[in-house]
């Protein structure tokens, strides 16, 4: 998963602000959000995503998986990012 080109990521402490710069629109995350984006745009997949959420926050361990999917979700919905597909490379 990467941002959509246009898209901008500003950490601010422990949250972060995603500016979408076709629109102007900002959206804010919380510190939650900002830990799972950059999970994700490091590469860890949802997975790897609820992985280090519990590890920062264990009580989340019960809804990690659907939040991450709910944030993917709205993330997609605004068009602010790309999923990307592992290829396997030719050999």
């Amino acid at each position: 998963m990467r941002l959509r080109p246009g898209v901008t990521l500003t950490p601010i402490d422990e949250v972060a602000v995603l500016l979408d710069e076709r629109t102007g629109r900002y959206r804010q995350l919380n510190a939650t959000a900002a830990l799972v984006l950059r999970s994700l745009l490091a590469g860890h997949g949802q997975d790897g995503a609820a992985r280090d959420l519990v590890r920062t926050h264990p009580a989340a361990m019960p809804t990690a998986e659907a939040d991450i999917a709910a944030l993917v979700a709205q993330l997609r919905t605004a068009n602010l990012i790309v999923e990307t597909v592992d290829r396997e490379q030719p050999r």
